[in-house]
């Protein structure tokens, strides 16, 4: 079943936003080379929980970290370890807070130092993407419209968008229906509604599309080992322009 959520829902969701947002930013603080990808999910756990948060992926489904940390042809899912990140790398940093009963999920990924020029443009491109997705949500467009537009642009860079993992309604729920594809048929899917609120998250490949989960049950990572990005805005669809509720402002000002 779909929930949408009444307005003051989507203020609660709000607040737990903004949670997220900062804990996104002290994060990205961190990144530099050297620094293991434990210290960052230590450090976001220790904010979130100050901040009168939960984590929301720490005891998911039996994952126990705060955070999924995931370098270089890790799509998603990756945990946070004593790796230390190098020069050149790429780490998606994927989080989630709960807070007042209600989930709000983010994700961004982060070039380490000089990072070669088709990674950074693939960096880019994926973001790029993000957005094109969130301007098809609002109300009486089709999921399908949203997953086109991710695909048709990333895909016309000659990237892998990846197929079997997807974004997802969220609320008192970390995941909840409906599903939201990153690829799609213009017209298709779901009708969307005002108050539908859906975390957007394209995972987008330099190479194939096709990835390959580990024996952990849980790192996925590119079946040819090239980089993938990975970006996350957890946004409410509305009438006239579809409005987002997470904030890279503090992941900005951090890397500036």
């Amino acid at each position: 079943m779909v929930i949408y959520k009444t307005e003051e829902e989507i203020e609660l969701i709000r607040a737990s936003a903004k949670v997220l947002a900062q804990a996104h930013g002290e994060v990205a603080g961190m990144i530099k080379e050297g620094i293991t990808t434990r210290a960052l999910d230590q450090r976001a756990e220790e904010f979130i929980r100050d901040h009168g948060g939960l984590p929301s992926f720490k005891g998911y489904n039996g994952f126990e970290y705060s955070l999924c940390i995931s370098p270089n042809s890790v799509v998603v899912h990756g945990f946070p370890s004593d790796y230390q990140l190098k020069s050149g790398d790429v780490v998606s940093v994927d989080c989630g807070v709960l807070l007042n009963g209600y989930h709000a999920d983010s994700a961004y990924t982060y070039p380490v130092g000089e990072v070669a020029p088709e990674v950074l443009k693939l960096l880019e491109e994926t973001k790029k993407s993000l957005y094109l997705g969130i301007d098809q949500a609002v109300a009486g467009n089709r999921m399908g419209d949203l997953g086109y537009a991710i695909q048709n642009h990333v895909e016309k860079q000659g990237y892998g968008v990846v197929r079997e993992l997807v974004g997802h309604g969220i609320g008192q729920k970390l995941h909840e229906r409906p599903e939201v594809p990153n690829y799609g048929k213009r017209g298709a899917g779901l009708k969307l509604q005002e108050g539908l609120v859906l975390a957007i998250e394209p995972m987008v490949n330099l190479g194939t599309k096709s990835v390959v989960q580990e024996k952990d049950g849980w790192t996925i990572r590119t079946k040819d080992f090239k980089p993938s990005a990975h970006f996350e805005h957890t946004v409410v669809v509305r009438k006239d322009k579809a409005e987002i509720l997470t904030s890279f402002e503090y992941i900005e000002k951090a890397l500036q």
